[in-house]
């Protein structure tokens, strides 16, 4: 079986190299892989004492953040190397101050991972919550690197569990730990003999829990707001944006920002808005206390955004690209709103069943919920204090996977 993977490997990247000359995102995935062992052996001497943490996207960067940085703590002699298998987290985060070099993941050929764990050979490595490579992890055992895996969920679908998965399994052996989400993932390890495993939760809830410490002010927010009740819409997709646009429009004396995941739909959705709008990029120079609707086409002021927000719409689940973080606006006390495609993220689940987050079928349910939160001061006020609670509660992961890596390695 791993012969056919490691041939399906090849095959696929044959396949991407095609496939990039028509969209521009598989274009990034590509050209960015022909850098990275020159970048490698540029920013990695071999007297260097390393630390490698691999994310398949931004959301696993941000989820491994804060252990990143007690890790780089622990070690200040070492330098971090970050990997990502996707765009969308290498393009926002490459030029991070957290890490000293910032790569794409090379497909998991053998050649590529003998070649990459030669060029940063690092004495430590960290997985995050999920993308299990056994080309990389199997050259990781055959060094006797330490490999953590942090946040970690495993679900009985996965190949580990499969009759036919036992070179998946096999892989599974570099890992020197284990630390886990949920209960339910640290039993399906021990069906196939894994007993090295915590349940330390989610470290997400220890991210976005420093974001309450951080400045957070934007004066051109506070302008536009104008002591106004303010819904925000955060990363929302077109089908999202069809639920929520005719409320808008038939609103009076609210406040509307939205922030969608992508800006190629910018025109149709300001099409689709009647009531007075605003783009960031033309905010200069205009009164944005005359507008009634904000459309932030630019990035990385979501977060900040949130703490203005009475109340949050996250985006994701009318389609299937998946539900975005819901934790961000939580974090800051205010109520949440999500479409019906969320039964894959056990926080919207919990936080659902909870009644800090209302979750919506359709565009009625949609309207019901934005009107009863934005004209219910009680109501909101209960949501979004359940909301803060359960981030509250749920904090301590990192605490666990920290403690853990220092006792085993006497740091």
């Amino acid at each position: 079986m791993l012969f056919i993977y490691n041939l399906l490997t090849v095959i696929a990247g044959w396949h991407l190299k095609l496939i990039a000359l028509f969209i521009p995102k598989i274009k990034l995935f590509v050209e960015g892989r022909k850098v990275v062992f020159d970048t490698l052996s540029q920013k990695i001497a071999a007297s260097d004492k390393v630390i490698w943490f691999h994310a398949a996207s931004l959301g696993e960067y941000e989820q491994g953040l804060p252990v990143m940085q007690k890790v780089k703590a622990m070690y200040p002699g070492h330098k971090i190397v970050v990997s990502f298998f996707s765009p969308s987290g290498y393009e926002v985060r490459k030029n991070t101050k957290d890490a000293d070099v910032v790569v794409y993941l090379p497909l998991d050929t053998l050649a590529n991972a003998k070649k990459f764990v030669a060029l940063a050979h690092p004495e430590l490595v960290f997985f995050i919550k999920y993308e299990f490579w056994p080309n990389y992890l199997n050259e990781l055992r055959k060094h006797n690197t330490p490999t953590y895996l942090i946040s970690g969920m495993f679900r009985e679908k996965q190949a580990f569990f499969k009759w036919y998965g036992g070179f998946y399994r096999d892989a599974l052996k570099a890992f020197t730990h284990f630390f886990v989400q949920y209960e339910s993932s640290k039993k399906l390890l021990q069906t196939i003999g894994f007993t090295n495993a915590t349940i330390s939760g989610d470290t997400r809830y220890d991210r976005v829990s420093e974001i309450l410490e951080r400045d957070n002010n934007l004066p051109f927010i506070e302008e536009f707001i104008d002591g106004k009740i303010t819904v925000v819409f955060g990363s929302s997709w077109p089908k999202d944006e069809t639920m929520f646009t005719d409320y808008i429009n038939s609103s009076t004396g609210t406040k509307f920002i939205i922030a969608p995941h992508t800006f190629a739909h910018v025109p149709a959705l300001q099409q689709s808005i009647t009531k007075p709008a605003v783009l960031f990029t033309e905010k200069e120079g205009k009164n944005l206390a005359d507008y009634d609707v904000l459309i932030i086409n630019t990035v990385g002021l979501l977060t900040k955004i949130y703490s203005y927000a009475d109340v949050a719409y996250v985006g994701g689940g009318f389609g299937t690209a998946g539900l975005h973080n819901i934790l961000e606006p939580a974090a800051f006390e205010v109520p949440v709103i999500i479409g019906p495609n969320h039964q894959k993220f056990p926080e919207a689940v919990a936080l659902v069943n909870m009644g800090g987050c209302i979750s919506v079928k359709n565009k009625q349910e949609m309207e019901d919920a934005l009107s009863l939160l934005t004209h219910n001061d009680d109501q909101r006020w209960e949501t979004g204090h359940i909301a803060g609670t359960f981030v509250s509660m749920n904090r301590g992961a990192v605490g666990i996977i920290i403690n853990h890596i220092a006792n085993e390695t006497g740091v």
